[in-house]
């Protein structure tokens, strides 16, 4: 599969965290490919890979309105643990995703492995669902989780499929490719992998969904604010060069602004062709959200 190269953001389909090693030609037949072919293309095409910078150690943030240890934000159960982390012997990373519903963007996924031995109070207190984190706290833990990479205690993949490839093998599909670019990305292979939800990627080590994840494991809750942090920054690097489709605040997503945009200036090369609302609004069948409810970011 071969990624599309995002314009105002410098990104690819993946790049391992420690750096950039050197290049080796190959490619993926579809979505159901091998990691190693995978992660062959991701190799030949690094210079536009999406770049995960490393934070110098520094002052531990707070992070505001953070609730009580042992509540979780997500529906005020449990916060997530190690519990399931430590079920599984090796090395155990998480994997989640974002991006699955905008209109416009890549689908961006990360895999995370975690050190639970220095794990920082900061993410112990306040690592959370990246869905129901403010931007405020989902900053404050991204910035944490990647002082922990620069002390060794953490190794992030960060992969991404393209709208190009959204269109051709859908969306569900593009979300397990990114997945598996994001694993080929951590530099080394884990022995297990926790991946949110209930359809598993084509990985190379054994596999284990679990549903609200990213609510009970901490390392699938890191996964997930660094894959929407990730995307969410690709959007905001876009939004200045297609200006009126409020992706600095919508980042892509399904909101009435971005409608009105699409029905007044036409859809970019960054939409989702085979998403209905653009699917329709392109064919000029029905007024964009006609029948269809506001879907917030």
């Amino acid at each position: 599969m071969r990624g599309e190269k995002i314009e105002g953001a410098d990104w690819s389909c993946g790049e391992k965290a420690e750096g950039r090693g050197g290049t080796k030609k190959g490619q993926a037949r579809s979505a159901q490919a091998s990691t190693r072919a995978i992660t062959a293309e991701f190799q030949e095409k690094r210079q536009h890979a999406i770049k995960i910078m490393i934070s110098t150690p520094g002052a531990t943030p707070l992070l505001p309105g953070v609730p009580a240890r042992g509540t979780s934000q997500a529906g005020g159960g449990a916060m997530p643990d190690f519990a399931i982390e430590r079920r599984y012997k090796g090395l155990v990373c998480g994997i989640d995703e974002a991006g699955r519903g905008p209109l416009a963007g890549p689908v961006v996924a990360a895999a995370v492995v975690l050190d639970s031995s220095r794990f920082p109070k900061i993410l112990r207190d306040g690592l959370d669902d990246s869905k129901v984190l403010t931007i405020e706290q989902r900053e404050a833990c991204y910035r944490a989780l990647k002082r922990c990479v620069d002390r060794d205690a953490a190794r992030i993949g960060v992969g991404a499929a393209s709208v190009n490839e959204i269109d051709r093998i859908n969306i569900l599909r593009a979300a397990l490719l990114a997945m598996a670019r994001a694993v080929a990305m951590l530099g080394v292979r884990p022995d297990t992998a926790l991946v949110d939800g209930d359809i598993a990627p084509p990985l190379v080590c054994a596999v284990q969904t679990v549903v609200k994840g990213d609510t009970l494991s901490f390392s699938i809750a890191a996964a997930s604010v660094i894959a929407k942090v990730t995307r969410d920054r690709i959007m905001r690097g876009l939004a200045p060069r297609y200006p009126g489709y409020g992706w600095e605040t919508n980042v892509g997503y399904a909101t009435q602004e971005h409608g009105q945009a699409i029905r007044r200036l036409g859809v970019t090369r960054h939409h989702r062709r085979s998403f209905a609302p653009v699917r329709v609004a392109v064919a000029g069948e029905l007024p964009l959200f006609a029948a269809l409810g506001v879907i917030p970011p």
